[in-house]
């Protein structure tokens, strides 16, 4: 009998150990996680994105997508040289959203293509996502949506602002020069390794999710 009782407070302690060390590692991933999130806040304050969306995911739309995309960077490029951060380009973007449309509906014209080319500047969702080196944690960022035809098709993302898929202009700011040496340090870090990205793009696609039904 004590042999028993013995074996079931080696059990219970067991179980008490493993519950407060469980508690300890989430408690810690928690903390991590937070601080973390603090950063990738700031890099999503601190960009604008570009998001064009193609008519169909047909070939001859996603190839039309591509022309479109590289249109609106190159009007882009004049438009925001010389911007401040990125709610000046912000500003500048929605006082210059005729002329995007404008470059759009033209290289749609060219091209023999009727539709109709609506830009909005505002909030949009994004995945995490990498270019070259650098890593954008998942959540909403202010964003210049090229919304092509019924905007069906798949789509394209990149960075307007600072200008990493901008053409060179003369002022070019650089991420690093808009962000903290902690943010900075977080998008350069390899998302194969760093699973808070993950946890991260979990969090803010729930919360993506939990906000769409409220509304």
């Amino acid at each position: 009998m004590q042999h028993k009782t013995n074996k079931e407070h080696i059990k219970k302690s067991l179980i008490f150990e493993s519950a407060v060390l469980l508690g300890l590692i989430i408690s810690i991933l928690i903390s991590s996680t937070a601080s973390f999130q603090k950063k990738c806040g700031e890099v999503r304050q601190s960009v604008l994105r570009l998001h064009v969306i193609a008519n169909s995911d047909s070939q001859e739309d996603q190839e039309l997508k591509l022309k479109v995309r590289d249109a609106v960077l190159e009007t882009g490029s004049s438009l925001f040289s010389g911007s401040a951060d990125a709610r000046n380009a912000e500003e500048k973007a929605i006082g210059e959203t005729e002329k995007l449309e404008e470059a759009a509906i033209r290289t749609l014209r060219e091209n023999g293509c009727g539709d109709d080319v609506k830009i909005e500047v505002g909030q949009s969702w994004f995945p995490t996502r990498t270019y070259g080196d650098v890593t954008l944690p998942a959540g909403k960022y202010e964003a210049v949506r090229v919304i092509i035809g019924s905007g069906k098709g798949h789509n394209w993302w990149c960075v307007m602002f600072p200008p990493m898929c901008l053409p060179a202009a003369e002022e070019k700011k650089e991420l690093d020069d808009v962000l903290s040496k902690d943010a900075a340090e977080l998008v350069r870090s390899d998302p194969k390794f760093e699973i808070r990205f993950k946890i991260v793009e979990w969090y803010e696609w729930a919360k993506e999710k939990l906000s769409s039904r409220s509304a």
